[in-house]
């Protein structure tokens, strides 16, 4: 385990480190891992346009009843998917210095901790399920919540241990096994979605319920295909065999829980905000939670392209650190957010481009088509931040120095973002619109934070 920073000092002293990589090179190289990322992260993107696409076609209330129940639902994946990112920096960095044997048995302990989070999770939606008739959401969607929510609950385990799979193959820099899987997953997904929401090819018509029966089903294929991928393929025997003869350790497991946690938290914190946003949208009415929906889902195209690069950041880190190359280790890290710049850049010109009419693409309402266009503002100035902070924040967890970004995360996104989200929606009346102003605040403050402990460590 990393349990030192890396620092200037240990950068004199390292006389014989390798010189540093033209930005070039670190370019090509992030872009040939970060591109099969960012084209499984685009695939779920484009499951989610489907997703809300075809339930929005069944009903605004559908849509809305999906919005809120989506959104409490990405505060659990993305901390299990922060958690397995745990996974990352280990097995890069036992990749980067040959000890591939070790990395079978480092993927059987991840496999283990994330199985016993997605139980904690599942406790801990459970409790939240109990009580979604008291946070205030209209009445009216109550119905349309429930079954939904219970049939997502289930497929969370399914989720966790595939992303372990994907975690481990993202160190070993085979980062197209998992894209291929995703977007076969998502193909599967689109097609259930397309027979039980509108009760297509002998089905059933489910409406709301059916896209998440269809969400179940995938998650658990995909799951299937990279065990048997793992198990049976050449390619892999090494990391397989490592696997079948290696136990359970308590030092293992205490690596992965110290890195993944902090990472799960810091990423955790920064979903809740955007969950506990949702809550006071909520109060504001259906076509408000209808409107931030379509932009949540919008707006994570550019989010997911940033963390697909930032992911390939992680790995290429964690594999300079285990081959002791400090210099590239930073020369990596900024030529990601180089990159992550050129497409924050192009996402903010789509979206104002095209901000009046994102809306119609998913629903036939004019109230919410102009309250989606309204969003567009907001949204390009919380684009710098939140490539800032994707950048660094993976940066920070290729060389597992993830400790401070919990502080980082809570300052930023509870001390900062949700205060300005009430200030700016209800005491000064802004509406949908000014809860929005809550993620330039949070995002880019978080980003600046993870940038300085980097540059001070690093």
């Amino acid at each position: 385990m990393f349990h030192r920073p890396i620092c200037h000092e240990q950068n004199h002293l390292n006389s014989d480190a390798p010189s540093m990589k033209p930005y070039s090179e670190h370019y090509k190289e992030l872009f040939r891992l970060g591109l099969p990322i960012i084209i499984g992260q685009i695939g779920i993107i484009l499951l989610s346009f489907a997703d809300t696409i075809m339930v929005g076609q069944h009903g605004t209330e559908d849509l809305g009843a999906a919005s809120f129940v989506n959104n409490m639902f990405n505060l659990a994946i993305i901390f299990s998917t922060g958690f397995s990112y745990g996974l990352t920096p280990i097995v890069g960095r036992l990749f980067g210095s040959g000890k591939k044997r070790e990395i079978g048995s480092a993927l059987k302990n991840a496999l283990f901790a994330n199985g016993a989070i997605a139980f904690i999770l599942i406790c801990a939606m459970g409790v939240l399920y109990c009580n979604i008739g008291n946070l205030g959401q209209p009445h009216e969607l109550l119905e349309l919540m429930r079954p939904y929510y219970l049939v997502l609950l289930i497929s969370l385990p399914f989720v966790m241990l595939f992303n372990a799979f994907k975690q481990f193959s993202d160190g070993i820099t085979d980062t197209k096994t998992p894209m291929w899987i995703m977007l076969g997953g998502n193909l599967l997904n689109i097609a259930g979605n397309y027979m039980l929401i509108f009760g297509k090819c002998g089905m059933p018509e489910l409406g709301l319920l059916g896209a998440g029966i269809a969400t179940l089903v995938s998650r658990m294929a995909m799951l299937a295909v990279f065990i048997a991928i793992f198990f049976g393929s050449k390619r892999y025997r090494i990391y397989s065999e490592g696997f079948n003869n290696s136990h359970l350790t308590g030092k293992q497991l205490k690596e992965l829980n110290m890195i993944g946690l902090p990472v799960a938290l810091q990423m955790g914190m920064e979903t809740a905000s955007f969950s506990l946003a949702t809550i006071m949208i909520g109060w504001i009415g259906t076509a408000a939670l209808a409107a931030h929906q379509i932009m949540c889902t919008v707006g994570q195209i550019g989010f997911m392209m940033y963390y697909g690069m930032a992911a390939a950041v992680a790995v290429k880190v964690s594999n300079y650190l285990g081959a002791e190359n400090t210099p590239d280790i930073r020369r990596s890290a900024n030529a990601g957010f180089h990159l992550i710049l050129a497409m924050a850049l192009i996402a903010s010109s789509m979206i104002f481009l095209l901000r009046n009419q994102i809306g119609a693409l998913f629903i036939d309402d004019s109230e919410v088509t102009v309250l989606v266009a309204s969003l567009a503002v907001p949204f390009i100035l919380y684009q710098f931040g939140d490539g800032l902070q994707c950048n660094f924040s993976n940066a920070l967890r290729g060389v597992a120095d993830v400790k401070p970004v919990m502080i980082y995360a809570f300052i930023a996104y509870f001390v900062i973002s949700l205060p300005v989200g009430y200030l700016f929606g209800f005491v000064f009346d802004w509406g949908l619109t000014g809860v929005w102003m809550s993620f330039p605040f949070g995002l880019t403050s978080a980003g600046a934070m993870f940038y300085l402990r980097f540059r001070s460590k690093v």
